[in-house]
């Protein structure tokens, strides 16, 4: 039986235009024919507008980010870091506990990789334990730093799969960026073989330009070719930078994609 994806719009950027009212943005995407939305930042947004209209449209809530945003890198951070998941996760409790993002910050300069390592395996090991009691999942997500996060700590897929063994932990997942990772010259198939259980969400931008899918280079009936090989069923993120008004926009993901 062939594996099931379904595409979440990132309403960060999509909708913006088309619908100026955050919540509304949910509301488009279900007329848009999508399964699910996701956002950034939890902080500014109106999170009970945002649950009746999850509440009201049926969508999957596939991902927010954890906020605020604290190195794993760093133990001088990793107090704040953990605030910042409790903090979280009581909001994600309101919106049906959806998967929760962390980033790793920022390299720090003169300071040993490994050394770097192993305090973002501690960090992760107590913000899962606290994940996993409220029964939400955390997804671990590597950046590229060629383009847009010049200086971030994790821009590997393999190391950041490796930090995921090492927390060995149920609520501790890879987001996987098609973008970041595309950026960075991995291949797909190289880097996610044998380890696709780990990958909890998959997000598409083409490169270059970081747009919809079909703007750029990226071979994307190629690409969910081979997720659906590797194994992948769930969420595609639509996290990009529309070119084109939503209606347009997605029409062109679904033809690039055959999603």
């Amino acid at each position: 039986m062939e594996k099931k994806m379904f595409l979440s719009a990132c309403i960060e950027w999509l909708f913006k235009e088309e619908a100026p009212d955050f919540a509304d943005r949910i509301r488009a995407a279900k007329e848009a024919g999508l399964g699910g939305v996701e956002f950034h930042l939890w902080n500014d947004k109106p999170i009970e507008d945002i649950k009746a209209a999850l509440d009201e449209t049926g969508l999957t809530l596939t991902s927010f980010c954890v906020e605020p945003r604290r190195s794993l890198v760093d133990a001088v951070q990793h107090e704040e870091f953990l605030d910042a998941i409790k903090a979280t996760l009581e909001t994600a409790k309101i919106l049906g506990n959806p998967p929760l993002v962390v980033a790793s910050g920022f390299t720090r300069e003169g300071v040993d990789l490994g050394e770097q390592r192993a305090e973002a395996v501690k960090a992760l090991k107590r913000a899962a334990a606290l994940a996993e009691e409220a029964g939400v999942v955390l997804l671990l997500e590597p950046l590229n730093t060629v383009v847009t996060h010049p200086g971030m700590f994790l821009s590997s897929t393999t190391l950041a799969l490796d930090i995921i063994e090492e927390v060995n932990s149920p609520s501790l997942r890879l987001l996987y960026d098609v973008f970041h990772s595309t950026v960075m010259g991995e291949d797909m198939e190289d880097v996610l073989k044998g380890r696709i259980h780990l990958v909890r969400h998959v997000q598409f931008a083409d490169n270059p330009g970081r747009n919809e899918p079909g703007s750029g280079t990226i071979d994307w009936a190629e690409t969910v070719g081979k997720l659906r090989k590797l194994g992948y069923e769930g969420a595609i993120g639509l996290e990009y930078l529309p070119t084109l008004p939503a209606e347009e926009s997605i029409a062109k993901v679904r033809a690039a994609t055959g999603l």
